[in-house]
């Protein structure tokens, strides 16, 4: 849409270009004195660029008509297979396709490179918008410039991008606060600290703040960060990496994991480490989580919640919004709250919240 108003206003100026070359090409035969010249010839550029201007309005009025055929979307979010953005994306698909419209989704498995190409190869065919998640804050940069070059406009959702200007807006959780509750619970229930290790994905910006307000919340509580690493935000590393860790600090009183996948992963290095004390938190209250919960028998102690579906809604909402031509707002929180034992029938196991 961008790229047709881009394409009027250039077409608009070749043609003020002419208008002012031609008037300017024949001094030798005019016939009007040599002082009217200047007064026609501002005259005639006014006039070509009042027309310019016209042209231009017209054409960014017609952003908001709707595309023969329905608007086409692109997807991508950093890992496909996390159950947290299988229901997102399929929300959002439900969404656009009851619409209508088309949703092209492409799932990178946490790896920038493969995600910039297959931005790349979304462009290619023709997507009008995009709904995006980055696998790596920064490094997913050049994407975002190839995006911005080809007109088409972004909503980010869950994760943001570490130059928020490019996005048309952005919708996701508060994550500080999903962190910040998971800290507070452990400083209730350990009022006398002690070792504990945290398994975050620093190039993950929803995960990075998740750990930041987790940290604050324990900060000068007597906690000791014996082990922090990069789990990438996955089961099976996060497994492997808690096994290792386990096994010189067998002691530790909590694991914190910036997402479900990454403390389901603690908790299985932790049972088979054979732990019967140790404190697990998540975040993202998914279904394998709250079933953790309401069994009352497992270290599973308490998840920072979001809802994908939430999510999902309000970025298709904003997109539509959006396209109709009207204005959004940067960015659109969505809730985060603890869930543990205690209230975890309140929000069911079957499905996210």
């Amino acid at each position: 849409m961008k790229k047709k108003v881009l394409s009027v206003f250039l077409c608009t100026a070749m043609a003020v270009s002419m208008l002012v070359g031609c008037g300017n090409s024949g001094g030798t035969e005019a016939t009007a004195p040599a002082e009217s010249a200047p007064a026609e010839s501002d005259a005639t550029a006014d006039a070509a660029a009042d027309a310019a201007t016209d042209a231009v309005e017209e054409a960014e009025a017609a952003v908001g008509e709707r595309p023969e055929g329905g608007y086409k979307f692109g997807y991508t979010c950093m890992d496909g297979s996390n159950p947290f953005f299988v229901i997102l994306e399929q929300t959002i698909r439900e969404e656009v396709e009851a619409n209508g419209d088309t949703l092209v989704s492409f799932d990178p498995a946490n790896d920038v490179t493969r995600q910039i190409s297959g931005i790349e190869d979304l462009i290619s065919q023709g997507i009008d918008a995009m709904f995006l998640n980055p696998a790596e804050a920064e490094g997913i940069l050049p994407a975002l410039d190839m995006l911005k070059e080809a007109g088409i406009p972004i909503i980010g959702f869950d994760t943001e991008v570490a130059d928020m200007s490019y996005l048309v807006s952005y919708a996701g959780s508060d994550n500080y606060n999903a962190g910040k509750v998971c800290g507070e619970d452990l400083v209730a229930k350990c009022p006398d600290g002690g070792p504990i290790i945290v398994l975050d994905s620093p190039t993950m910006n929803s995960v990075v703040d998740r750990t930041n307000g987790f940290l604050d919340a324990i900060e000068g509580k007597g906690f000791e960060i014996v082990a922090q690493q990069d789990a990438k935000g996955n089961l099976e590393v996060s497994m492997g990496i808690a096994e290792d860790l386990l096994q010189a600090h067998g002691d530790v009183v909590a694991i914190f994991g910036g997402n479900d996948p990454t403390a389901l992963g603690a908790l299985a290095a932790a049972n088979a480490a054979g732990l019967t004390d140790c404190l697990i938190y998540g975040v993202d209250g998914s279904p394998d989580i709250k079933a953790e919960l309401a069994s009352g028998e497992s270290l599973i102690e308490g998840t920072g919640a979001q809802s994908p579906i939430s999510i999902a809604k309000k970025s298709v909402e904003i997109m539509y919004n959006y396209l109709a031509g009207e204005e959004v707002d940067d960015r659109y929180p969505v809730e985060t709250f603890l869930i543990t034992a205690d209230n975890v029938a309140d929000y069911g196991t079957d499905g996210w919240q």
